[in-house]
């Protein structure tokens, strides 16, 4: 799976042979893990900045209460936000931490104070800009037990 995560349009011939697989066993594992939901679907990487958008920021938000129809409705109407790259709700003392781009400062504001801070039931906002991503490395670790040394 290493060798799709790098890089998702390698050859079917040239996965089989990075992972010492015969093309015909090859291509059906990969179809079994697209069957399965394992692999849900194969994306690009996109630098953001080349296409207008040089601002990028998470933003933690903290709603009023945390009822299951409130946070639900929330994260329904934030994910649909022009810009929003992932809203995740989370434990601690923030519920939700929204991943969004814009084009400029007063397009970040706008999004904050419009459509974050503004929704109802919003009762605290801190916007956190992101200068550099360090990504991770795109593959999991084997499973079993975790080495404590």
């Amino acid at each position: 799976m290493d060798a799709l995560v790098a890089d998702a349009r390698v050859p079917n011939v040239q996965l089989s042979r990075a992972v010492g697989l015969a093309e015909s066993t090859c291509i059906g594992r990969v179809r079994s893990l697209l069957a399965r939901g394992i692999l849900r679907g194969f994306t690009a990487r996109v630098d953001r900045g080349k296409l207008g958008y040089p601002i990028e920021a998470m933003v933690a938000v903290r709603l009023a209460g945390t009822d299951r129809r409130r946070v639900d409705e929330f994260g329904e109407h934030v994910s649909r936000l022009p810009g929003v790259l992932a809203a995740y709700n989370v434990s601690g003392a923030d519920d939700f931490l929204v991943h969004l781009v814009a084009q400029s400062p007063d397009t970040l504001r706008g999004v904050v104070l419009d459509h974050l801070s503004g929704h109802p039931g919003v009762v605290h906002v801190q916007t956190s800009l992101i200068f550099r991503t360090h990504e991770g490395r795109h593959s999991l670790p084997a499973p079993g037990p975790i080495a404590t040394n």
